[in-house]
């Protein structure tokens, strides 16, 4: 019986933690960038009895990434792809934020729609900070939806992006937008795609942002939501896990915010918890 194949793009905290969770029975490909850190997590998923082969990818690349997917689909059906991989406002430029966290999305998604099986799945890692700013005028909406690949980073608005926070912001709501057009693409070949918005991740992108200059908005924040407190990284896999099974056949084209409930107490003003 051929393997099904389920392909982790990233492989940081939450990365690991949905290799993890749905690495095990299958054929599992991880890619990275990184490649000390992509090599340090195979061999470690291989110590733990995992049948995984390691692929550097940059996802900025259509090359790049059009080796993954045909090293992906070389190795059996792929049934589940989750891209994870990002680039966070402490590390790195609007423009760089713009070619990873935008445009490399986009670019993901629209080739592994070409080899995705039928009864597949994917599910991309957004962010709450897309939930958190004001929705850009309907024109730009679309063409962050809809616009040809190649020409996203070409658009005036994306161009004139220069403050880091803000252009990661912009790619997470974008990806929201992408996701819904692109599932139906999917659709057509039998398969569905999601994203998830997380909130703030005990991953070491998480801590990095939690140490920054905004550490201690976004503490406040996590204080007055309806958990208090911060994620986890298999709170993340959890939730891809259930987007990507059977129970959530039904469900596609659309973002789960899993953010502990930031965004609801920001956007309502209740007060966090008090014990």
């Amino acid at each position: 019986m051929t393997a099904r194949v389920v392909v982790v793009i990233g492989v940081g905290g939450m990365g690991e933690a949905v290799s993890r969770r749905q690495g095990s029975g299958r054929k599992l490909i991880v890619a990275d960038f990184n490649e000390e850190t992509l090599e340090a997590l195979a061999s470690r998923l291989k110590s733990d009895g995992y049948d995984v082969a390691a692929h550097r990818v940059d996802v900025s690349s259509p090359e790049s990434v059009a080796g993954l997917a045909q090293a992906a689909s070389s190795a059996g059906p792929v049934t589940e792809v989750v891209h994870t991989a990002g680039l966070s406002p402490v590390q790195a430029s609007a423009e760089e934020i713009m070619r990873v966290d935008l445009y490399g999305v986009a670019l993901i998604l629209e080739t592994f729609c070409d080899v995705v099986a039928p009864n597949g799945a994917g599910v991309v890692i957004s962010s709450m900070s897309g939930h958190m700013i004001p929705e850009p005028p309907s024109d730009q909406q679309k063409d962050l939806a809809t616009a040809p690949v190649d020409q996203l980073l070409k658009l005036p608005f994306v161009q004139e992006m220069t403050h880091p926070g803000l252009a990661y912001a912009l790619a997470k709501y974008a990806n929201r937008l992408r996701v819904n057009a692109e599932s139906v693409r999917w659709g057509k070949r039998g398969a569905r795609l999601n994203s998830i918005s997380p909130g703030v991740i005990s991953t070491p992108m998480g801590q990095e942002e939690l140490s920054s200059e905004n550490g201690q908005v976004m503490r406040t924040m996590i204080d007055a939501s309806g958990t208090g407190r911060v994620g986890t990284p298999f709170d993340i896999a959890n939730a891809v896990a259930f987007l990507l099974s059977s129970e959530a056949s039904f469900i596609t084209g659309t973002d789960l915010l899993v953010d502990g409930g930031v965004v609801g107490a920001l956007k309502t003003g209740a007060p966090g918890p008090t014990g």
